[in-house]
């Protein structure tokens, strides 16, 4: 039994969230995405990833039923894009995601990026929240300033915030805010997205030969020493299964010290701050 995979932490509201889950970001071909589902679930993963915007929704709901495991038994996520954002907007957009999903319900729901409207779309996961449809709510891509604009709002907080995250780019300041509020700090892109030479790294190499472990599951073993949902994405079924074997070492913290060296401040992703990239997603497409 791999129990890392049946570790959570509890949200303020007593939600539970696994640890670690898949994440299919980019998985556009629906054969792959299935098998990668079918794989996760037969290795003990209970938590799924998804978005509206990754346009897999529906396979991700078609890989579950294959794999033969019942609704209540996974954790299921979904984010609401930035065009659907807004009060009413974000209902319709829910709705959607739910018939995708082939559920009636959603254990997380995130804003995906604070985008201009982010509040009315908050006030409207507030409202299917206490109807029962979503049992935790979230953000996604939020800054300090975000977070803190909800709260002089006098509204409920979120309970989850996934932001990119590894070892170049720690949010080391983000992280110790949303620990001192409450609300779980979940890693997009925990690895860099294969977007840096990280994982070849000689810190990570010496680190993952004291314990016969790759430099990913290292790096992995960090984010969950740190208090940290993650969502490692892959669609191999060996990568699949070595990104959740986290449970039979521990880090020193001379080991957490050496990796916190590598900290280069370094985001891959897109910026929460960039206006001119969120108004230009806030627009629908004409199809």
């Amino acid at each position: 039994m791999n129990y890392a995979l049946l570790d959570s932490y509890e949200c303020y509201n007593g939600v539970e969230i696994p640890k670690i889950g898949l994440g299919v970001f980019l998985m556009k071909d629906e054969n792959e995405l299935i098998e990668a589902i079918k794989s996760a679930v037969e290795f003990g993963y209970r938590h799924f990833d998804t978005a509206k915007i990754y346009e897999n929704e529906e396979y991700v709901a078609k890989g579950l039923k294959e794999a033969g495991i019942s609704r209540e038994d996974i954790f299921l996520t979904s984010k609401v894009w930035n065009y659907d954002q807004g009060y009413e907007e974000t209902k319709i957009a829910f709705q959607e995601t739910l018939d995708k999903l082939e559920t009636d319900y959603l254990d997380l729901y995130l804003i995906h990026w604070p985008v201009e409207k982010f509040v009315d779309t908050w006030r409207a996961m507030i409202e299917l929240y206490e109807a029962g449809k979503i049992r935790a709510i979230g953000v996604s891509n939020f800054q300090i300033h975000h977070l803190k604009e909800l709260k002089n709002e006098g509204l409920l907080q979120p309970m989850i915030n996934q932001i990119e995250t590894h070892p170049e780019f720690p949010q080391n300041e983000l992280h110790d805010y949303m620990k001192e509020n409450g609300i779980i700090h979940e890693a997009w892109g925990p690895l860099g997205q294969g977007k840096s030479e990280l994982l070849i790294h000689p810190i990570l190499a010496e680190i993952g030969q004291k314990y016969f472990k790759t430099p990913a599951q290292v790096v992995l073993r960090w984010h969950l020493e740190r208090g940290i949902v993650i969502i490692p994405k892959s669609v191999h079924r060996n990568r699949i299964k070595e990104n959740s074997e986290l449970d039979d070492f521990t880090l020193t913290q001379e080991d957490m010290d050496r990796i916190a060296s590598l900290n280069t401040e370094t985001r891959y992703g897109g910026d929460p701050d960039n206006q001119e990239r969120l108004r230009a997603t806030s627009t629908k497409p004409i199809k």
